[in-house]
């Protein structure tokens, strides 16, 4: 049984990683209220390292774009022949249209 304190929503959004040099497209597979999974391809130079911060923004569809603050909890890479990373974050201070989001989607 899983322990977790929210509930997952799972989704397919595009998003931007603002604390990288190179390669900054991220998906999001699933997210609740404090936490988020997505996807990102490799890349040496933007490692997801857990206990590090990174900021990362997505736009919603009425254009509104929320930006978000958090902590990598959890990072690793898939097979090889996928060529894709998996990382766990936990939002730090999710905002309130955040929040207001989340209610839309359940």
């Amino acid at each position: 049984m899983e322990k977790r304190r929210d509930k997952r929503l799972t989704v397919k959004l595009e998003a931007k990683r603002l604390s990288c040099t190179t390669n900054c497209s991220v998906f999001i597979e699933n997210l609740s209220e404090r936490g988020i999974q997505m996807i990102t391809s490799p890349n040496k130079k933007n490692d997801y390292i857990p206990g590090s911060e990174i900021d990362i923004e997505f736009e919603l569809s009425t254009g509104h774009i929320i930006m978000l603050s958090c902590n990598v909890k959890w990072a690793y890479k898939n097979a090889e022949e996928d060529m894709t990373n998996n990382v766990g974050l936990e939002i730090v201070d999710p905002p309130e249209e955040y929040t207001d989001f989340l209610k839309t989607l359940n």
